[in-house]
């Protein structure tokens, strides 16, 4: 890494990209079982299995979701890799904790391994 990226910056915009792609799909982030599903999807999605229908919006914009949902979580990997901490804002918090979730359950983990 050059050690001059701006882990945070990137991080709020990645966040404000992913909050307007939850508000083009009706996402309600208050809602647990809304966004638990949607993370199960996000992490089941396989970049460039498939092109992007640009004539199906909704398609688009969770593929343009799942793909800023990536670029999250590589921002957060190459910061801590640098030993910085960048923390998203309330929405990432909301997504990422379904994300790691949805993640450990499907690695067959609980609380109680």
């Amino acid at each position: 890494m050059s050690g001059f990226e701006n882990y945070s910056n990137e991080a709020v915009q990645l966040e404000l990209e992913i909050e307007r792609k939850g508000i083009a799909l009706g996402i309600d982030w208050d809602d647990p079982a809304e966004v638990a599903a949607l993370a199960r999807e996000a992490l089941a999605y396989k970049p460039g299995a498939h092109a992007i229908d640009y004539g199906n919006p909704q398609g688009a914009a969770r593929q343009e979701l799942f793909g800023l949902t990536q670029l999250m979580l590589k921002v957060m990997t190459e910061s801590a890799s640098e030993k910085m901490h960048t923390h998203g804002g309330p929405i990432w918090k909301v997504f990422g904790g379904a994300l790691w979730a949805a993640w450990q359950a499907g690695q067959g983990n609980s609380s109680a391994d």
